[in-house]
């Protein structure tokens, strides 16, 4: 149990104590600086401590944000710090350091050891949250008046309301903040009344969305409706997860990785589900469900590349973001701006009353309309911001790019050839060929016939490419590029050879392996996001790297008969989904065990 060291004289009709059990803490009072640091050395060392001022007036959400997220070693608000045992040292020297300087006596009654503590953290460079409270208070009022001015600025404010409004995030689609939290905000609270946690919540959403794909794959009317309606009801509690983790502070390792992993999953199990009903109903749409993944999944790949290119970058302005930003201060183009980009709650809205009206068909060109055109419209408008503003980029975002490419043995090799070519060569050059390798193995793959060698050929062109592009740091103004035109391009290769092959399975075998290879590089970003490092070398180069698979899987295109490559395909998908399934969930559930922070969106400033 957590423990709370209350500090200085209580106040007639405080309910600080009270509080804080209610919060969980194991209260404990202290005279003074010296029995404070007494207490605190006797405190649980894996258990977090926090010390509070007995004179504490403010809102119990206020308590709750600043002494028990979970997601920062040291936090602090006006009148209370805390430390979680990654910080503990850190929070004994600062308090070690205060007692002394007070001379080991009691705490001035005008002032707050705590925030005395904040101030020795802060002198020592320690890295200390402070929470936005925004109308929430906390104060350590100095006197009857003040106290009683503190109280009613408390009564003044609805602690529940600030709390339901701030589980929902402050930057959402049009969807989500209009048809879904103004009620989905109420399911969390619902669900945090009854110890329910997110992971479950998280669960219970991929599950539904499992019984939709089922709907869909029944190939009826009735089917489809009913998974139109229950892939609503999904997403719905793939927004109560993440409201609930921000209503009742419950972040976790496991639960963000979950929450990313599980949203993927929903979406092309959905898709799958749409493909096997419309073949029910003699419709063959595994192409158009396989090209509705590419897409959405480079589409993915764009935006993380973007943002890791450009997340510590310094100078990192242009006119086109100062553009943006007028066109942001208007209003309503704010709402315009978010549905164009067409998100997940505008997303699956449209795929589900689709679904419920038209055929998978109708569904996956709209879809695949739809993506496409968003995709245009974000990715021009990065080029241009790319291109316009004079960013220096650091060698964080450079090893992030270099992670996101998913380089394996054979570009690894040849790139350490070609490093000296490489620096000879201007900056946009590795945006250029990973661009023209990606179309040649395509282009070449979708105009032959299959079974012919040019396939091949052109792997081995890509295969040199690619080693070319990443032979020196991707610090290039376009060089964000480069991991999205990779994975366009094997990605495709796989998807055209299926096709190519004419034979019945192939397009599903080949849905399988995207999904297992997409799944391996969603987790690298999830990875990267969350500070915790790129996969393993010995996972990339076991699955062979991006340019390792396309070279393989054109391979046995050259190699095998269509029935052949079709379980070869298969054979391909099982075994990469078992290696990167394997150290993937290995991986997350032991950061989840040594309790490594979680990455999380904020929700809206209380």
């Amino acid at each position: 149990m957590p423990t709370a060291i209350l500090t200085g004289q209580p106040v007639p009709g405080s309910s600080i104590e009270s509080e804080l059990r209610s919060l969980g803490f194991d209260v404990h009072l202290a005279s003074g600086a010296a029995d404070t640091e007494t207490l605190l050395a006797r405190a649980p060392g894996d258990e977090r401590v926090a010390v509070v001022d007995a004179r504490f007036v403010g809102h119990p959400h206020a308590l709750r944000l600043g002494l028990t997220d979970p997601r920062f070693p040291l936090a602090a608000i006006p009148g209370a710090v805390t430390a979680q045992p990654a910080a503990r040292q850190t929070l004994t020297r600062a308090m070690a350091r205060e007692n002394s300087a007070a001379g080991g006596g009691t705490a001035l009654a005008v002032d707050s050891l705590a925030d005395r503590i904040t101030a020795a953290l802060d002198a020592d460079g320690a890295e200390v949250h402070r929470p936005e409270l925004g109308r929430l208070v906390a104060a350590v009022p100095a006197d009857p008046q003040a106290r009683n001015e503190a109280r009613q600025a408390v009564a003044a404010v609805d602690d529940e309301a600030v709390r339901l409004k701030s589980a929902v995030k402050a930057r959402d689609g049009f969807v989500t903040t209009f048809l879904i939290s103004p009620y989905s905000r109420y399911i969390a609270r619902w669900c945090a009344r009854r110890g329910l946690t997110p992971n479950q919540v998280t669960t219970a959403s991929l599950i539904t969305a499992l019984i939709a794909a089922g709907c869909a794959a029944t190939g009826t009317r009735a089917g489809f409706v009913a998974a139109g309606v229950l892939l609503i009801a999904s997403f719905v509690l793939d927004c109560t997860d993440g409201q609930l983790a921000r209503y009742s502070l419950q972040y976790s390792t496991l639960g963000a990785w979950l929450d990313a992993t599980f949203d993927r999953a929903k979406e092309y199990a959905y898709y799958a589900g749409l493909a096997l009903g419309a073949a029910r109903g003699g419709d063959d749409v595994w192409a158009l469900a396989l090209g509705a993944m590419v897409l959405q999944t480079c589409r993915h790949v764009v935006d993380f590349s973007f943002n890791e290119a450009n997340h510590d970058a310094t100078a990192n302005t242009s006119p086109t973001a100062a553009l943006s930003d007028k066109l942001d201060s208007v209003g309503w183009t704010v709402w315009v701006r978010r549905m164009i980009v067409l998100p997940i709650g505008e997303r699956w809205a449209m795929i589900a009353v689709l679904t419920a009206l038209t055929t998978p068909r109708i569904t996956f060109y709209a879809l695949l309309i739809g993506c496409a055109f968003s995709a245009t419209y974000t990715t021009a408008g990065r080029v241009l911001r790319s291109l316009t503003r004079r960013a220096t980029r650091t060698d964080r975002a450079a090893k992030a790019l270099a992670d996101l490419a998913d380089s394996g043995p054979l570009a690894e090799a040849a790139a350490r050839s070609l490093r000296g070519t490489a620096r000879r060569l201007p900056a946009i050059t590795a945006p250029a060929v990973a661009l023209l390798g990606a179309a040649a193995v395509v282009a070449t793959a979708a105009l032959t016939d299959f079974g012919g060698p040019w396939p091949l050929v052109a792997a081995v062109v890509y295969v040199l490419t690619s080693a070319l592009a990443v032979a020196r740091p991707l610090k290039g103004a376009l060089d964000w590029l480069v991991p999205p035109f990779f994975r366009a391009a094997e990605y495709l290769t796989v998807l055209v050879l299926a096709a190519k092959a004419d034979v019945n399975g192939a397009l599903p075998a080949a849905f399988g392996l995207v999904s297992a290879v997409a799944y391996h590089h969603y987790d690298t970003v999830y990875r990267i996001r969350g500070d915790a490092g790129a996969p393993p070398q010995w996972l990339v180069r076991t699955v062979g790297g991006h340019e390792g698979r396309t070279l393989v899987i054109c391979a046995l295109a050259v190699l095998l008969t269509a029935s052949q490559f079709k379980l070869a395909l298969t054979v391909l998908a099982v075994a990469v989904a078992l290696v990167v399934l394997v150290e993937s969930i290995r991986f997350w559930v032991a950061a989840h065990k040594v309790g490594a922070p979680a990455v999380h969106d904020e929700g809206e400033p209380a």
